[in-house]
């Protein structure tokens, strides 16, 4: 008798990483970058310039406003929107060509953002990052002191409104103090878990 063997091909992933203004997302993207996670991470296109330490490229795509225009009309970005009056976006060849080669891409979205890849792509892997309390994530953003008052206020607001679409994801991650590790390890768990499903998710772009 002849023992029946499964082994689909691989199919790359699309995961999101998302959740609420102070939760970490950006910290938690770096930690994975740093234990050089065979991962492609999307580098976004923006319009504002280039900080001191940033790089071209490597940082992000740093283009005109004629140019961003550009991609817009030719139908070139998977996502975007603007953040304090520049422009930001996913360049979606830099995705498909990632695709191609069969890595898992990596892209960190605000929770409307997430929504509207959602919205393209059924198969995207949401995953959305949380503090312990909603309190713990104001504290967060208060400790930061990089807002005006009314600003502060603001973007609490939004982050309380942002807390409430965490059921539009497919998982969630609680980024706790002091234990980065240990919810960049829970990630990694959960995308191993979706390359074992019997149904892969399968990305057209």
């Amino acid at each position: 008798m002849t023992d029946l063997v499964y082994d689909p091909p691989r199919q790359p992933l699309l995961i999101v990483i998302s959740g609420a203004s102070g939760v970490g997302k950006d910290t938690i993207i770096q930690r994975m970058k740093e234990r050089h996670l065979p991962f492609h991470f999307v580098i976004t296109a923006t319009t504002r310039a280039a900080r001191p330490t940033e790089v071209h490229g490597r940082d992000y795509f740093f283009i005109s406003n004629d140019e961003f225009a550009e991609m817009i009309e030719k139908n070139e970005l998977l996502e975007y929107a603007t953040v304090y009056n520049d422009y930001k976006g996913i360049p979606k060849q830099q995705v498909r060509d990632a695709l191609n080669t069969g890595r898992d891409v990596v892209m960190r979205l605000d929770v409307q953002g997430a929504a509207h890849v959602r919205s393209l792509l059924p198969d995207a892997l949401l995953v959305f990052i949380t503090t312990s309390s909603e309190e713990e994530m104001v504290q967060r953003l208060r400790d930061r002191k990089t807002e005006t008052p009314e600003g502060l206020k603001l973007r609490i607001a939004t982050a309380r409104q942002e807390l409430k679409r965490m059921a539009e994801f497919d998982y969630c991650v609680v980024n706790r103090e002091m234990a980065l590790d240990d919810a960049v390890d829970k990630i990694i768990a959960i995308i191993e878990a979706e390359h074992s499903r019997v149904k892969p998710r399968v990305i057209t772009l």
